[in-house]
């Protein structure tokens, strides 16, 4: 039997105090799918995720972003939390990861706050998304397109607002991931 992603490899960006549902679901998904799935992170070993109030479980990293490049991945993944994608979007090398999957066409999945990286990666002007309401602004003021819906597809983009939307963001992440890469390279700025 064939599965949608079969040969494809997935990079899922994680620091710190991601939203672990956000993460273990989408990865069950692109597993199920048939994907390679890798979780990179800035940290060594392991990060902590957030479960709805506390701390959650600890995921082992398959790959520090030092030694992972973007040119190895088909496809990205970006999960929410509030602590996870501020600290990414102070680390520079985080920035130019994401940043090389809009240059080279590559599609992109980010839920939640997971759009905060992109306002930094400078990749929303113009685009269409949806995210949690509270960085709706932040979006906006970049140059984004914000509507409240629970799935919003832009050019490989895949948007969904909170945990509540997964099962819509899971489908449409797989089927745009299967796509594969876009032959209209994104300009950056």
């Amino acid at each position: 039997m064939h599965l949608p992603l079969s040969h494809r490899r997935i990079a899922i960006l994680v620091d710190d105090g991601f939203e672990q549902i956000e993460l273990t679901s989408p990865m069950e998904a692109l597993a199920a799918a048939g994907a390679d799935v890798d979780i990179i992170s800035p940290t060594a070993q392991t990060v902590r995720s957030w479960s709805h109030t506390d701390w959650g479980r600890l995921f082992s990293v398959t790959r520090t972003l030092l030694e992972a490049n973007a040119h190895e991945y088909d496809a990205l993944v970006l999960p929410g939390g509030v602590i996870n994608p501020d600290l990414l979007r102070r680390n520079v090398d985080a920035v130019k990861f994401v940043r090389n999957f809009f240059t080279t066409g590559k599609p992109v999945a980010a839920i939640c706050h997971g759009p905060q990286l992109l306002i930094e990666a400078e990749v929303v002007r113009g685009r269409r998304l949806t995210s949690f309401k509270s960085i709706r602004t932040d979006l906006q003021n970049a140059g984004a397109t914000w509507v409240d819906e629970p799935l919003v597809i832009d050019r490989g983009l895949v948007t969904s607002r909170s945990p509540e939307d997964l099962a819509f963001f899971n489908a449409a992440m797989v089927k745009e991931f299967a796509k594969g890469q876009r032959a209209l390279v994104v300009e950056v700025g």
